[in-house]
């Protein structure tokens, strides 16, 4: 394997890893739970799409099958689009289950939502 090709994907792979280990601090560190979903939805998506791309450029370099990197895109792209939206709907849970922020929120689109309803 070629030096350049092989720092790209190390690259990637420690880009990949620093959002996975921010993300678990963040989680650790965190005062509510919508500070800690925000690190997991982190560690989900930017952690694992740089791991998928150094994948995707080992698999391009390495010469393997078009549908190996074709099942990595797709693979990305669910991540991209069910992430934020799995992220975001745990969160409404959680403020409708009573979990709240210790300190009082700025903009309380959820409360709104709440009100609306009854």
């Amino acid at each position: 394997m070629s030096m350049g090709i092989r720092v790209i994907i190390d690259l990637f792979l420690l880009i990949g890893c620093f959002f996975a280990l921010a993300g678990v601090v963040g989680m650790l560190r965190m005062p509510d739970v919508f500070c800690r979903m925000q690190s997991s939805t982190n560690i989900a998506t930017l952690g694992l799409l740089g791991i998928l791309i150094a994948c995707f450029v080992y698999s391009a370099w390495k010469g393997m099958e078009a549908s190996t990197m074709v099942k990595l895109a797709l693979v990305g792209l669910l991540v991209i689009g069910t992430n934020p939206v799995a992220g975001h709907a745990i969160c409404k849970g959680a403020y409708k289950h009573g979990d709240r922020p210790d300190n009082p929120m700025v903009c309380d689109d959820y409360g709104r939502d709440e009100s609306d309803e009854d």
